[in-house]
């Protein structure tokens, strides 16, 4: 019987098993691959969801520091720069198998190529079905990312509003030539997909290209995504990889008797950016947190209740105004990317969000109180 068995071996999985072992609870990580594996994903990790780690990305993964970005919408262009670093950029196979690392440094039990196939909760303990046996633990987390099927265990299928449809490649290049395009900063392409954005990040002998958008409105992403390859000059023949991802924001039930969904699978992400590891990880750790209060203090199972309440303290507004402010944006587009891009103070504040030095709610009552008579007039 362990005490916790962790389902997932990504950031969000790896951050609750680290703080499990140091906590001293029977851990067990499933993860069904084997590490490192191929994660489609645009890299970029925030100074933010860093500041919840207790140890420092090698700058072996560092790949590139950025410190602003470049937006783009139709003939609109604006750029804005920090004097401070917004966040890095790694390739995820490479920081998920380090965060991994990091977890079993700890004494926990690690299963890798070991996929979950059932959970059944009983009424003190979790039956954990896999592809090779069956285990049990007092509780389960589910980390397992937004494809993964056991969340509606505890928590219904998001409608096509509530969830996003991505396409992403990696286009080889010498870093001269990605320094000399975006240095120190990322471009974002609006208006091609619907509620959504296209990318492209400077990696270290690549850019990760890619685009994003809410499913109910993100039509032909293939086709939006060949297109902005060739609009921005990449000739070749990539591979696209698919993913969803879903959209923060959306009430969603967390918990089940003794069951936690954390990072994607609970629906953690910024609906503007798409951001999700600051989420991933947090979450992963405060899900470790009240279990363990359960378990030291032999509380009822019913606790698990503190999880929902605590991630709604920490950032379930934050989330809740990113998809505000997501639905503003897209509402009146011509006029609010004129004015997003109009004005460099705007974007700066903005960068601010990004930072997590303001929230969204913050950013949009200063956005109201300082532009609402540019706002009206357009």
């Amino acid at each position: 019987m362990y005490d916790l068995i962790i389902v997932g071996g990504g950031p969000s999985g790896s951050a609750a098993g680290r703080l499990a072992g140091k906590m001293g609870l029977e851990t067990l990580l499933i993860e069904k691959e084997t590490f490192p594996r191929y994660k489609a994903c645009g890299g970029g990790l925030s100074e933010h969801a860093m500041s919840y780690l207790d140890h420092e990305i090698p700058d072996n993964i560092q790949e590139r520091d950025i410190y602003g970005a470049k937006l783009y919408y139709k003939d609109m262009m604006i750029e804005g720069y920090k004097d401070h670093r917004l966040s890095i950029l790694v390739t995820r196979s490479v920081l998920d198998n380090y965060l991994l690392d990091m977890a079993r440094d700890v004494g926990i039990e690690v299963h890798t190529n070991e996929k979950v196939t059932d959970l059944t909760e009983l009424n003190d303990h979790v039956e954990v079905h896999t592809d090779n046996t069956i285990y049990r633990s007092k509780f389960v987390i589910i980390a397992e990312g937004s494809q993964g099927t056991l969340k509606n265990k505890v928590r219904r299928k998001d409608r096509k509003d509530e969830y996003g449809v991505c396409m992403v490649t990696e286009v080889k290049e010498n870093n001269e030539t990605i320094e000399e395009r975006l240095h120190n900063a990322i471009e974002l392409h609006f208006g091609g997909i619907g509620q959504g954005y296209g990318w492209i990040f400077p990696h270290r002998g690549y850019y990760s290209v890619g685009v994003g958008g809410i499913v109910k409105y993100a039509h032909n992403p293939k086709t939006i995504m060949l297109d902005l390859l060739k609009s921005n000059g990449f000739q070749g023949d990539y591979k696209l990889h698919g993913h969803t991802i879903p959209s923060g924001g959306v009430k969603r039930d967390l918990v089940g008797s003794r069951i936690v969904l954390c990072g994607d699978s609970a629906g953690f992400v910024d609906t503007f950016t798409g951001e999700g590891m600051t989420y991933a990880i947090r979450s992963g750790q405060i899900a470790v947190e009240v279990i363990q209060g359960i378990l030291s203090s032999d509380q009822h199972s019913g606790s698990l209740s503190r999880y929902s309440s605590r991630c709604q303290s920490e950032f379930g507004e934050h989330l809740r105004y990113s998809r505000l402010f997501t639905k503003i944006m897209y509402t009146y587009p011509d006029v609010t990317f004129r004015i997003f891009t109009g004005q460099k103070e705007i974007f700066d504040k903005f960068l601010d969000v990004v930072a997590f030095k303001i929230t969204y709610k913050d950013f949009l009552k200063w956005l109201l109180f300082n532009f609402r008579f540019r706002w009206l007039k357009g």
